[in-house]
C-alpha cells in the first residue's frame, strides 16, 4: 500500500486498516515462529506498511502540511 492511498482514507479507515496490519504481521509470526512462513519476506513489507500507516496517522496528529508529489 501507497503513501497516496493511505492519505486517502479516513481517521476511522485508517486505524481499522493499522490494526488489520498488525493482525497479519502477528499470523505472519505467528506462522514464522512454527516454519510455516512461506515468503519471509511478507513480514518485511508488513512492517513497513505498518510504518507507513503510522506516519500518516501521526501527520494528521500534528496537521502537518505534506507537499504533493510529483
Amino acid at each position: 500500500m501507497t503513501i497516496k492511498e493511505l492519505r486517502a482514507l479516513s481517521p476511522k479507515e485508517l486505524d481499522e486498516k493499522i490494526a488489520e496490519l498488525k493482525q497479519h504481521q502477528f499470523e505472519l509470526r505467528r506462522q514464522a515462529a512454527v516454519g510455516q512462513l512461506e515468503h519471509p519476506d511478507d513480514l518485511h513489507f508488513v512492517r513497513k506498511d505498518i510504518a507507513k500507516a503510522e506516519t500518516v496517522k501521526r501527520e494528521r496528529e500534528l496537521q502537518i502540511a505534506v507537499p504533493e508529489s510529483k
